[in-house]
């Protein structure tokens, strides 16, 4: 069994972080690859180190100085190795750091919140550092090179005798220059590593116990996730309610690599296992999950025998195309569609798309309703059970909750309903009190 074990921000925060990734790391020698991020928050008015190296570039940027801010990040990590006693040199390694610092690529800069806090890992469990700039090997245009990639892991996992600590968040071209993933992107790190190395497992390690069913903000205590699969988890993601890098899926997914996500500081608590599909002593809960956000516009499109011309649905969306108007979702009628954006997207031009449906489409008319929220009921049990969504509308409707707009995904997990802002918490409290939360778990 190899295992790769990816450590977030919260969890390497502290000397006190530290010894749990040891704990953990030491339970299981399955776990012989450690992926970090840089140190996180200690506490939630805690700084982030990668905020503060992306705020001491900017200071550098506009020429004030940035001393104060190194000097607090080199505190941080000093404080770390200090506690563990670590022989690392890590203030006589940062001050080589800061004294060229005005030389350095602001990716270079950020990349070395991760790389500090590898280092410092490596020494404290043991086991060999790889920097990620020798083994992640990004294209051009910033995807990743999983050729190169794959070979450069490989013969790390021979230097090394099959164990290692790598820092994530960033790798670098084949040229050496240093390349970031986007923020989170430690999470995508330990995903290419696991699918390159071939690895059973891939544990991302954080400060929750895995995904919940329903936002802890609008319902109390709500029921964990144990099992969900990975189109399951994407609907979830995708409405907001993701504690995971939503790029670190695909490597793995690919790979048919199940992902498990786990709490640093509960490491006892199941957490909540993602894989390809779900097996059939795991089918049952109706609802997996219930997730959704506000503030999205919706525009509904009339036009009498639209169903006998060609083109009219191509024309609308080539418009929002021109104006970089991502779409949502698209409901349809005989001879009427809608059209839902995020209201932010359209905030500053939805005048101006209007027109032009109106002058190219022809419509015998255009509504516009914004303030719509959509909430995402996510389930694969959903097209098993018949009389699902009637018995979620009943829900709904019994609470007096007006639907506006009704979409089903093509794979039949998901039922997406758009309402006015005003009603969103109240509807996710009705389809959570009908059907999850008297499940079991």
């Amino acid at each position: 069994m190899i295992k790769v074990a990816k450590f977030g921000g919260s969890s390497v925060a502290s000397a006190e972080q530290f010894r749990k990734v040891k704990n953990i790391v030491r339970a299981d020698r399955d776990r012989r690859y450690v992926v970090v991020s840089a140190a996180g928050k200690r506490e939630k008015d805690d700084n982030k180190v990668t905020d503060l190296l992306l705020l001491a570039n900017a200071h550098i940027q506009y020429h004030v100085d940035a001393r104060p801010l190194l000097s607090q990040i080199e505190e941080r990590f000093v404080e770390i190795a200090d506690e563990l006693g670590l022989k690392y040199p890590i203030a006589e390694k940062f001050e080589e750091f800061s004294s060229v610092i005005e030389s350095l690529s602001p990716e270079y800069i950020v990349s070395r919140g991760e790389w500090f806090t590898a280092q410092l890992m490596a020494e404290y469990l043991d086991l060999p550092f790889v920097d990620a700039a020798d083994v992640i090997i990004f294209h051009h245009d910033n995807t990743v090179d999983f050729e190169r990639t794959a070979a450069k892991l490989k013969e790390a996992v021979q230097r090394t005798g099959g164990r290692f600590v790598l820092p994530g968040f960033y790798g670098s071209t084949v040229e050496g220059t240093i390349k970031l993933f986007k923020r989170g992107g430690g999470d995508i790190t330990g995903a290419v590593l696991a699918r390159c190395i071939n690895a059973n497992v891939y544990e991302n390690w954080t400060d929750v116990s895995g995904f919940l069913s329903a936002d802890p903000r609008i319902i109390d205590n709500p029921r964990a996730i144990h099992r969900i699969t990975f189109d399951e988890m994407r609907e979830l993601s995708y409405m907001g309610a993701s504690v995971l890098q939503e790029e670190a899926i695909f490597p793995v997914r690919e790979a048919n690599i199940p992902i498990q996500i786990k709490n640093t500081n509960d490491p006892d608590a199941p957490g909540t296992v993602i894989r390809e599909t779900a097996e059939e002593r795991e089918v049952e809960h109706l609802i997996t999950g219930i997730a959704g956000r506000r503030d999205f516009t919706s525009i509904h499109i009339e036009k009498a025998h639209m169903s006998n011309e060609v083109g009219v649905i191509r024309r609308t969306l080539s418009i929002f195309e021109r104006y970089g108007v991502s779409i949502e979702h698209i409901p349809t009628g005989v001879d009427s569609f809608g059209v839902i954006v995020n209201s932010k997207d359209v905030k500053d031009s939805i005048y101006a798309i209007v027109n032009d449906i109106r002058r190219e489409v022809e419509p015998d008319d255009i509504t516009v309703i914004d303030k719509l929220a959509l909430i995402s009921v996510v389930g694969r049990n959903l097209r098993r059970r018949a009389g699902s969504s009637g018995r979620i509308f009943g829900v709904l409707g019994e609470a007096g909750v007006n639907i506006r707009m009704i979409t089903q995904s093509s794979q039949e997990i998901s039922i997406i309903l758009g309402v006015n802002n005003d009603d969103f918490e109240r509807a996710i409290r009705v389809m959570y009190d009908g059907f999850a939360a008297h499940e079991k778990v």
